[in-house]
């Protein structure tokens, strides 16, 4: 059989386990790219997903692709990453897309939205459901091909100066709030900032918003800002499982081979994976952690999430008739959605509710 008809109908699986992959691999190009990302090199969680990535490349080609990984900052600024790509600066971007709603608010569907998917439900939407698809159609009109990057799971509500007790501690209050959440923050009477992660704890610390937040405990305690504020809410009502992105630029991509397309699908499933994979397990002892050394938690009023939750509606309904981009996307989501919550509010919830209440 001819080799690339034999790869066409075997597929990458087939391939490995007739043992033809090496002869494969071996018939390829040396490729050298670079990939810029948006997050700090210190947080090996969010950062080390593209590590991951690049290696796991290397691996199954036996170091015939390579791709060099460059922290915020290094080639571009950290929010400048879709820029680079859609211009072809950079081959390949990991960031959040979130980021970007500034260009368009179709972009915070591919990561998250106030109240929508939480982490499990976000990856069925993308795998098994129209996810992937529409935020392909979407990016195209950017240069860029979407694949999963990674998962944190529900985030934690962040860092305060003075403990939340109800919407008059809203009104006014600077806070660091990453993508699409500070519309809402906005809405119920907050200021939203954008910051980058690694400007976070400084503004914090001078003063410059009143509190911030970022991801959870794992990576909080990494950025030390248990130090410069002692309240810490949950959750994080505008990231129940935000979904990172390994941006690819479209002519690069369509310049690889069948089987080096295959590898770099592969390769981010398994950094997608391992990202949660780590917060899961990093998470519960730094917030012992945090905790023991004298962090407050609190949980956000029903008032504030009442307030928070008739905004965001309101919003995605206005966006609905103003950005047809939004209205195609979001309706599908929302729909995926009201079946998800049907399903979780069973199974799910009914399991973690009984084991949560457990001594073990």
């Amino acid at each position: 059989m001819e080799r690339r008809s034999f790869v066409r109908q075997a597929g990458l699986a087939g391939i490995l386990a007739a043992g033809a992959a090496p002869a494969v691999v071996h018939a390829q190009a040396n490729i050298r790219w670079r990939l810029a990302s948006s997050f700090p090199k210190p947080l090996d969680t969010i950062f080390g997903a593209a590590d991951v990535f690049a290696k796991k490349v290397s691996d199954m080609t036996g170091g015939k692709f390579q791709i060099a990984i460059h922290a915020g900052g290094e080639l571009m600024p950290p929010l400048g990453v879709v820029d680079g790509v859609q211009n072809g600066t950079v081959e390949m971007a990991h960031t959040a897309p979130y980021y970007f709603f500034g260009k368009d608010e179709t972009f915070a569907l591919g990561c998250a939205i106030p109240f929508g998917l939480n982490s499990r439900q976000m990856t069925a939407w993308m795998v098994e459901g129209n996810g992937m698809k529409l935020m392909r159609e979407f990016y195209r009109n950017y240069n860029i091909v979407n694949f999963q990057g990674g998962n944190t799971g529900a985030q934690m509500g962040g860092w305060y100066r003075k403990e939340i007790k109800g919407m008059a501690d809203i009104k006014g209050m600077k806070m660091r709030i990453g993508g699409f959440g500070g519309k809402v923050l906005e809405r119920i009477g907050g200021v939203p900032l954008n910051l980058p992660g690694g400007e976070i704890y400084s503004a914090l610390e001078k003063g410059t918003v009143d509190a911030a937040e970022w991801v959870g405990p794992y990576d909080d305690q990494k950025l030390g800002f248990n130090k410069v504020a002692p309240f810490y809410a949950y959750p994080a009502w505008w990231e129940g499982g935000p979904q990172l992105d390994f941006y690819v630029n479209s002519k690069a991509y369509d310049a690889l081979s069948p089987e080096y397309k295959a590898i770099l699908e592969a390769a981010t499933a398994v950094a997608h994976t391992d990202m949660q994979a780590k917060y899961d397990a990093k998470n519960p002892a730094a917030l012992k952690q945090l905790v023991g050394s004298g962090t407050k938690l609190f949980r956000f009023p029903k008032d504030v999430m009442d307030a928070a939750f008739k905004e965001a509606m309101a919003l995605y309904s206005e966006l609905g008739t103003k950005n047809p981009n939004w209205k195609k996307v979001y309706e599908d989501f929302a729909a995926f959605r009201r079946d998800q919550n049907l399903w979780f509010r069973f199974a799910e919830a009914g399991f973690d509710d009984f084991m949560q209440g457990q001594k073990l």
